[in-house]
């Protein structure tokens, strides 16, 4: 296989989209594209204009492959873009115009593209193909006398017989190279047509070696993510890879919006729009984030280091999130004490894949990885069959990405814990579960009033400031994210009335420590110290005075365990875990001390406060002291210099010139 490529359709007018994804494709190590230019659209108002701009922006920067397709209504015998053209020459006569007009910027020309689907040509009107070899071969023939090479487009399904008759008629001889398309686990596999790309391409290959055997190339391949299944996306992707072929067309880069109707209409298959390697809004997905940062080569080391071995474990801990920050600590912490884990992790989040590695290399087999989803049902109940304890940590974690995305963030959490809690009850045993839930749960505390001093907001009311917010607190769900948290807290407490099962709920604070890879939106002392280090400029939410209670994933990771194994008289209940009173700090603090601890000044950046954002909130935790003993042991300040420490061995930073900074 000679590289890899991408196969990604553009629209008339998608100027920004192109300028958007082009770059993303290159930094992804790929060496081609694929994308159409259609017949019908060029002659269309404006449609001339836009490949004018369209072939040179793309061609210019990568190998591009254009497939010439869809005949102009007006030229069709059917009155439609599938319909064989009147003049059947016609269709040879366009591709002579894009030659002479943007030759220069490809080698190979694509003709038509899936013959044998009726959304592309309407094989009805044509059912011995007779007008499609002529229309084709013509062209064939055309455009290697002018000195370019020709590419026939792949029929989807697979059909030899077909291949086998464009032989037989002429066409194969004028072709350079042979398109073929397969999408295993998403569509074919389903249909029970699917063999493997060995048995398919072989067979391709025995065909063409009776006509010529021109090159055999992958036009298209891909992975629909609509199961939430990005590890397996990249798995499928590393597999074609080995196959016999000479050249891949990944379909595609990017997700389908869902604002676009796809040719059968709008949204008649929910798979049509997760194809993509990034999402729609550009948040790259698994694969896309393994190709940027390392080629082919990381998509195989990942793929391989996440491969199941479930059968080795015996009654493990199931820890799902167990790739992320809290997550591989605490499997980490289980590991050491001789506990097989089973990691479920979608492997979604940038930087998880570290502490997988992290895991892998320091316990080696008793780490089994789960690369599922929490939408996956069947998943999570192959995952939990044989579980001694469940630790649910995973979900979406952050309150923008659910305003922008409320349904997603809902199917994930809310749902993605009712399969969690349903996968323990299919086991028929009483399996302990601890969730991860959020001070969300209790609102923006808006009925407290706060007094404003010249670094922080403090409560006026005198038991909160002393102790924090209690448990008895009612609860106020606010943001999306906080419904479906609060959703997910109050189901896990139910199934333990319900049915039995010993589950107990942390709300918790803000933790941080080794292993967290911070972001603007969640984990934001990590984010501080990283764009401190690097000498980046910090953006604050509000005025930096909101006020929160730290505590080092140490602590949490005591409180977990201490939880678990008091499971028995703590199931059905909810506990505040945070820093306390002891490590309530302000932004604003933090942000100071992180100046003293990277030893130079840190530009700020102030912006408007974010909806659902609390002035303060720091967690009463002596309920779960009284319970089983539990206390913060880590001091705030301690506990940043430790996370500081952790970053600069295991991540390169600049080399910023130290200056004075006050205490």
């Amino acid at each position: 296989m000679r590289g890899y490529g991408f196969a990604e359709w553009f629209r008339p007018g998608e100027h920004d989209r192109v300028e958007a994804v082009l770059p993303e494709i290159l930094a992804s190590g790929a060496s081609h594209l694929r994308t159409h230019v259609s017949w019908a659209e060029y002659l269309a108002p404006g449609g001339k204009d836009w490949f004018d701009w369209l072939i040179p922006k793309l061609g210019g920067q990568i190998d591009l492959l254009p497939c010439i397709h869809y005949t102009p209504p007006s030229l069709s015998r059917n009155g439609r873009t599938t319909g064989a053209p009147k003049v059947l020459k016609d269709y040879a006569d366009f591709i002579d115009h894009v030659l002479t007009r943007h030759g220069r910027h490809f080698s190979h020309v694509e003709l038509w593209n899936e013959p044998n689907n009726l959304l592309d040509w309407d094989w009805r009107a044509d059912h011995d193909y007779q007008l499609f070899c002529e229309m084709v071969g013509g062209a064939a023939y055309w455009i290697k006398q002018r000195g370019w090479k020709t590419v026939l487009g792949g029929p989807c399904p697979f059909d030899p017989l077909w291949l086998d008759l464009m032989g037989q008629r002429g066409v194969l001889e004028q072709c350079d190279a042979v398109g073929f398309h397969g999408f295993p686990g998403t569509w074919d596999s389903e249909e029970g047509a699917w063999r493997g790309w060995d048995m398919h391409l072989g067979e391709m290959r025995a065909i063409l070696a009776r006509y010529g055997a021109p090159e055999l190339w992958i036009t298209e391949a891909g992975y629909s993510t609509w199961r939430g299944d990005q590890m397996e996306q990249a798995r499928r992707f590393a597999k074609v890879m080995e196959a016999p072929a000479d050249r891949l067309y990944w379909y595609a880069w990017r997700d389908l919006p869902k604002t676009v109707a796809v040719q059968e209409g709008f949204w008649f298959d929910p798979r049509h729009y997760h194809m993509g390697a990034v999402e729609a809004e550009g948040q790259p997905k698994l694969l896309a984030r393994l190709l940027t940062d390392g080629g082919l080569a990381r998509v195989r080391e990942v793929t391989h280091l996440a491969a199941p071995s479930l059968a080795k474990a015996v009654k493990p801990v199931v820890i799902t999130g167990g790739s992320g920050f809290i997550g591989s600590n605490l499997a980490d912490s289980f590991l050491n004490d001789g506990h097989d884990v089973i990691v479920v992790d979608n492997l979604s989040r940038p930087g998880v894949d570290q502490n997988l590695r992290w895991l892998a290399d320091r316990h080696g087999d008793r780490v089994h990885p789960m690369p599922a989803d929490l939408r996956d049902e069947a998943a999570m109940r192959d995952a939990i069959r044989d579980a001694q304890a469940v630790i649910h940590l995973a979900g979406q974690t952050a309150v923008t990405t659910s305003l922008t995305a409320p349904i997603d963030d809902f199917e994930i959490n809310a749902r993605g814990t009712v399969n969690v809690l349903e996968a323990i009850r299919a086991t028929g045993r009483p399996v302990p579960i601890v969730f991860a839930s959020t001070n969300k749960v209790y609102g923006a505390l808006d009925d407290l009033r706060m007094l404003e001093t010249d670094d922080r907001y403090v409560p006026a009311d005198a038991r909160v400031r002393e102790n924090g917010i209690a448990e008895d607190r009612p609860l106020d769900f606010c943001t999306p994210y906080g419904c479906s948290k609060g959703v997910a807290d109050q189901y896990v407490l139910d199934y333990a009335k319900s049915y039995g099962i010993p589950s107990a709920v942390l709300r918790m604070s803000c933790i941080y420590g080794p292993r967290q890879f911070g972001t603007e939106d969640q984990g934001w002392v990590a984010h501080f110290l990283i764009r401190a280090l690097m000498g980046e400029a910090i953006s604050v939410y509000g005025n930096g005075k909101q006020v929160r209670d730290i505590l080092h994933v140490s602590d949490a990771v005591a409180a977990y365990r201490g939880v678990l194994d008091n499971i028995g008289k703590l199931k059905g209940r909810a506990f505040n875990l945070g820093g306390g009173v002891a490590n309530s700090v302000s932004l604003k603090t933090v942000l100071h001390e992180i100046e003293r601890v990277v030893n130079h000044p840190v530009p700020l950046g102030f912006s408007d406060w974010r909806q659902g954002d609390q002035f303060y909130f720091v967690a009463d935790t002596g309920l779960l002291q009284r319970e089983i003993g539990w206390q913060a042991k880590v001091g705030w300040r301690e506990g940043v210099a430790d996370l500081a420490r952790w970053l600069r061995e295991n991540r390169t930073f600049p080399d910023i010139e130290p200056t004075r900074v006050r205490a």
